[in-house]
């Protein structure tokens, strides 16, 4: 480095230690390693590859305020960054863009300014997320609405950023999607007259294949109708025109070889868009030769909402559905007028939520009442909507576990089948009195996951909660603070003589 100050030669010696150590990685001999040890450095390097971008920060936030861009004939920091680095213009504007939202930067006179996302930026100084992490909060952070309160803001920044240290960035996003559903209940979906306009379903013309083209819009009540039938009839395996031995109709049939479903599901090689294609096909049929489509994972196959007392009375905001969507709420109270009658209010009173080791298998009240309160699949980071869940024995019915609702949650058929006694087996447990979630089901994750294998919640299908609790949270912080600071005021020599002198 060009700079003898004692400050230079530090950065110096930083840098030159960090040079030697990876090119002494490069170098080493990694046979040795077992397979947790492997894990271990591909994790413990991530890490400081975190660390390393957010002190990128630092020095792009340094050469900004110094204007060296400038004073070397750029047009900007991002110009400069494509030169010095030869990097490419995405990396460099993605660079910038991470330095202007987890960078400190300063004010003309010096001082520090406000972090715009602090929570991201500490977990990415903690080398916890990287940069996409922190684009995915920034990205959701541009859509929370003007008119959202400042406290309402931060404990937003504050949810995702902690979703963030245990989950992709891709996921963070789907979290933020049902987080701006709860800041802005009623969002930018257009007004009923509106939706009613851009309503419709075209069907065009046959062509020379003797295919038919669609397309269109549906309303939020025509989707929320239509999900549960596909999550029904579009199970892999279920209905496959090109698999002869392809189990046909209802899948919750006692008729239904199971062993059969199995393998067609291995054999199913159908997209989605195809499974929903013959799932519609074969729901038509059902309806005009019987009208009936029978039950689903226990349940009548039919729209399930869940909506809270204050939004009934309030009539605002937006509900959620079993499949995981969102309907207004006045769409969804229009629809409970004409709802197959499974609505119900869960008080204790006579519900046969509990069944000891009579039976196996839940029941359709549990299922309802699961269903209500978990949303979805339990398991930390999945986002399955209740629909694609089957009841899971918390403590394991071969265990002696009973098939009552304090023992029973919901996992979607690809995390139930996590949860075993083998290598690479899940654990599941009932969150005690006392803890964060207490009742709620806790995951233990496996040890490459996370070392201390601290049971965690998902939180996915509950961010109205978490959003209240968070924010009860802060306010009690900041009362405490200003209590704090009030008290210390009072303590300062002649406070109390001079507020004893005013009129």
């Amino acid at each position: 480095m060009h700079s003898n100050r004692v400050g230079g030669d530090t950065v110096e010696a930083r840098l030159t230690a960090l040079d030697t150590a990876v090119t002494a990685l490069l170098d080493d001999d990694l046979t040795g390693l077992s397979n947790d040890d492997i894990v271990e450095v591909l994790q413990r390097m991530e890490t400081s590859l975190r660390k390393a971008s957010a002190a990128g920060h630092r020095l792009i936030v340094e050469t900004t305020e110094r204007r060296i861009p400038e004073h070397l004939g750029c047009r900007s920091i991002t110009d400069f960054l494509i030169g010095t680095l030869r990097i490419s213009a995405a990396d460099a504007a993605r660079r910038v863009k991470g330095a202007k939202k987890a960078g400190s930067w300063h004010a003309a006179d010096g001082g520090d300014m406000p972090v715009e996302l602090p929570a991201a930026a500490a977990a990415q100084r903690a080398g916890v997320i990287g940069a996409d992490h922190v684009a995915a909060v920034a990205k959701i952070m541009r859509k929370v609405p003007h008119g959202t309160g400042f406290d309402e803001i931060t404990v937003a920044e504050k949810i995702l950023a902690d979703a963030a240290c245990s989950v992709t960035p891709e996921e963070v996003a789907k979290i933020g999607a049902h987080l701006l559903a709860y800041l802005n209940p009623d969002g930018d979906v257009p007004d009923e007259k509106e939706r009613r306009r851009r309503r419709g379903l075209r069907i065009g013309k046959q062509g020379t294949d003797l295919m038919t083209p669609i397309s269109g819009l549906l309303d939020p009540e025509t989707r929320t109708l239509l999900e549960p039938v596909l999550a029904k009839l579009a199970r892999p395996g279920m209905n496959n025109p090109d698999d002869p031995e392809s189990p046909r109709g209802d899948v919750e049939s006692e008729d239904l070889d199971r062993d059969a479903l199995a393998k067609a599901a291995a054999r199913d090689t159908r997209t989605a868009v195809q499974r929903n294609h013959d799932a519609l096909k074969v729901a038509l049929r059902q309806v005009l030769s019987s009208g009936v489509l029978g039950s689903h994972r226990g349940l009548p196959v039919t729209a399930i909402l869940t909506m809270s007392v204050t939004q009934v009375e309030e009539a605002t905001g937006a509900v959620s559905t079993a499949s995981g969507g969102l309907v207004p709420i006045r769409d969804a109270l229009r629809m409970a007028e004409k709802a197959h009658p499974v609505l119900a209010i869960f008080d204790h009173h006579g519900r046969p939520l509990h069944l000891g080791r009579a039976k196996r298998l839940a029941s359709a009240d549990q299922r309802l009442a699961l269903i209500a309160a978990s949303g979805g699949c339990t398991r930390p980071g999945c986002d399955t909507p209740a629909t694609l869940t089957a009841v899971h024995h918390i403590t394991e019915w071969r265990d002696g576990g009973p098939t009552d609702i304090t023992n029973k949650d919901l996992a979607c058929d690809a995390c139930h089948a996590l949860v075993h006694d083998g290598p690479g087996g899940w654990e599941t447990r009932v969150a005690p009195a006392g803890s964060e979630c207490p009742g709620r089901t806790e995951w233990i994750p496996l040890p490459h996951i996370d070392p201390e294998q601290k049971p965690r919640v998902n939180h996915r299908h509950h961010l109205g909660d978490l959003l209240s609790a968070a924010l009860a949270h802060y306010h009690a912080r900041r009362e405490t603070e200003l209590r704090e600071y009030r008290r210390r005021w009072l303590r300062e020599p002649g406070r109390e003589a001079s507020d004893g002198d005013g009129p």
